[in-house]
């Protein structure tokens, strides 16, 4: 299957992007408790942004070879007449979020 890799490249970013939020909770968590008070969440800011990076890597990969993955012969059934379902949107929504979220962490201060 040619565009096998291309579905191997969203998954793995996206399996990427969920551990880049998991790794950013647990790093929120010690800096709440580690952190000086007026001091911001930089490090936990960073990770998220990554996370975002990656869940927009993996949605442009799937837009940009939406095409070819549903006009292949490799399928035993018929997916040509294929449309972007709810995951797609969902990802695209997930991207959104994730930026937000990184950017609320940059600008958050720990407060007493």
């Amino acid at each position: 299957f040619a565009e096998y890799q291309s579905i191997q490249a969203v998954q793995a970013t996206m399996i990427l992007s969920t551990l880049f939020c998991c790794v950013a909770f647990l790093v929120f968590i010690l800096q709440l408790f580690r952190l000086k008070q007026g001091e911001r969440f930089v490090l936990t800011s960073i990770i998220q942004l990554l996370s975002c990076l990656c869940v927009m890597i993996a949605a442009s990969i799937y837009t940009d070879r939406h095409e070819e993955l549903h006009k292949s012969n490799e399928y035993g059934i018929e997916v040509s007449e294929g449309q972007y379902g709810y995951s797609f949107v969902l990802a695209w929504i997930a991207f959104a979020f994730t930026l937000v979220s990184g950017v609320m962490y940059l600008v958050l201060r720990k407060r007493k």
